[in-house]
C-alpha cells in the first residue's frame, strides 16, 4: 500500500457554549494543555507531526509502541501530547523541555523525568480510506473501536449532548476548558470554524517575541521581561504588552540562548512601543512564538497581568494574529480596530 496522505489538523475557534436548546446537537471533550500532534501509523511504525508540519517523532519515544495498538491498520490519528504535573494535571510548563529536545541521550533522561501521554480525539484515515467526511459521531465510534488504550496513550471520554457538564467537570479538575464539536460535523483539515469551538476557563494566547528588557537585582545581566506582539492583517507586528513573570531560571537561560543570535539594531514592531519599554530594549528578529496566560485586555488592547508559559516551537510567527487576541474580549468589541487600539 502507498504512503498515507498528509493532513493538517482542524482548528477550533474561541467562543462560548451553544444555547441549552441545542446541547443535544453537540459533544464536548476536555481541552488538554499540551501540543497538537497528528500520529501516522504505517507499516507498524509511528510518525508524529506537529501542527506546523514538523516531524517531532524523535522527541517522544515512549509513544512508539502506539503503532501496535491499531490492529495492524495504517491510520492517521489526531490528538494532544500532554505532560502531567505532580498533582496529575496537564502542565504546559512540564511539557516545555520535551518540545525542543532531539538529542537521544537527553530525550531518554526526559522520558524518565517527564513522560508524556497522547490524548487521541479523532481519526482521519484508515488503510486506503479517508474518513474526514464522516460525521463526528461516526468518526468517534470508529476511533474507539480502532485504538486499544495503552500506558502512554488513550481516547479520553466525550460528553455527548451535555457540554455544560463537561465544562463544569473541567473547571472542577483545574483544566483549561473544553472543545465542543457538532455531532454531525465533518473533519475539515487545516480549517478553523464554528463546528469546533473552544470554551476556556483560563485565557491563554500565543505571542511573538520582538525584544527584551535587561533585568535588575537577581536578574541582573539576564532577561528581565519580554516585549510581545501579534500581526495585523497588513502584516505589521503590533505591540500587545510585556511579560516579566512566570519564568524559571532554566527558561531564562534557554530564552537567552535562543534570542542572542536574533538580535537586530531596530524595533521589529510596526507601531511605536511605549517609551518606558522601548528604553534600553534589546530588539530581536520576530521568529520565536511563546504563550502567555493573562487576566484580561486593557482598554488600549494590552495584556493585563500576563504570565509566561513557554515557547511554542509548534507555531509559526505568521500564525499569531491580532484577531485571535481580540476574539471574545471586551476590548475587541470597542468599535476601534485592533491596529488603532495597540498603537503606542
Amino acid at each position: 500500500m502507498g504512503r498515507l496522505p498528509t493532513y493538517h489538523p482542524m482548528l477550533a475557534q474561541l467562543g462560548t457554549l451553544p444555547p441549552p436548546a441545542q446541547h443535544h446537537l453537540w459533544s464536548a471533550e476536555m481541552k488538554w494543555d499540551g501540543v497538537r500532534g497528528l500520529a501516522y501509523v504505517e507499516a507498524g511504525a509511528l510518525r508524529l507531526m506537529s501542527r506546523n508540519s514538523k516531524d517531532v517523532t524523535l522527541a517522544y519515544p515512549e509513544l512508539y509502541p502506539m503503532a501496535g495498538a491499531v490492529g495492524g491498520r495504517d491510520v492517521v490519528l489526531d490528538g494532544e501530547i500532554v505532560a502531567f504535573d505532580d498533582a496529575g494535571r496537564p502542565s504546559f510548563g512540564a511539557l516545555a523541555p520535551r518540545m525542543h529536545q532531539r538529542s537521544p541521550a537527553k530525550v531518554a533522561e526526559l522520558v524518565k523525568a517527564v513522560p508524556v501521554t497522547y490524548m487521541i480525539f479523532d481519526v482521519l484515515h484508515v488503510d486506503d480510506r479517508s474518513v474526514v467526511r464522516l460525521p463526528y459521531d461516526e468518526r468517534r465510534e470508529l476511533l474507539e473501536r480502532l485504538v486499544t488504550p495503552g500506558f502512554r496513550w488513550q481516547t479520553p471520554v466525550s460528553f455527548r449532548g451535555d457540554p455544560r457538564a463537561a465544562l463544569d467537570a473541567s473547571r472542577a479538575l483545574g483544566l483549561e476548558g473544553v472543545v465542543v464539536k457538532r455531532r454531525d460535523s465533518h473533519y475539515r483539515p487545516g480549517r478553523r470554524g464554528p463546528e469546533w469551538t473552544k470554551v476556556k476557563n483560563f485565557s491563554h494566547i500565543e505571542v511573538v517575541i520582538g525584544g527584551w528588557k535587561p533585568g535588575a537585582g537577581r536578574r541582573g545581566g539576564r532577561i528581565g521581561s519580554l516585549l510581545l506582539g501579534a500581526y495585523d492583517q497588513g502584516g505589521r507586528l503590533l505591540y500587545v504588552g510585556h511579560v516579566g513573570t512566570g519564568f524559571t531560571d532554566a527558561m531564562l537561560e534557554a530564552l537567552h540562548q535562543e534570542l542572542a543570535p536574533l538580535e537586530r539594531p531596530g524595533s521589529p514592531f510596526g507601531v511605536p512601543v511605549p517609551r518606558e519599554y522601548a528604553r534600553d530594549a534589546r530588539w530581536v528578529e520576530p521568529r520565536l512564538v511563546g504563550e502567555v496566560r493573562y487576566a484580561e485586555l486593557t482598554g488600549d488592547g494590552r495584556l493585563r497581568h500576563p504570565s509566561w508559559r513557554g515557547l511554542r516551537p509548534d507555531r509559526e510567527p505568521a500564525e499569531v494574529r491580532i484577531g485571535d487576541l481580540f476574539s471574545g474580549h471586551p476590548a475587541g468589541r470597542s468599535g476601534r480596530s485592533p491596529g488603532d487600539t495597540v498603537a503606542g
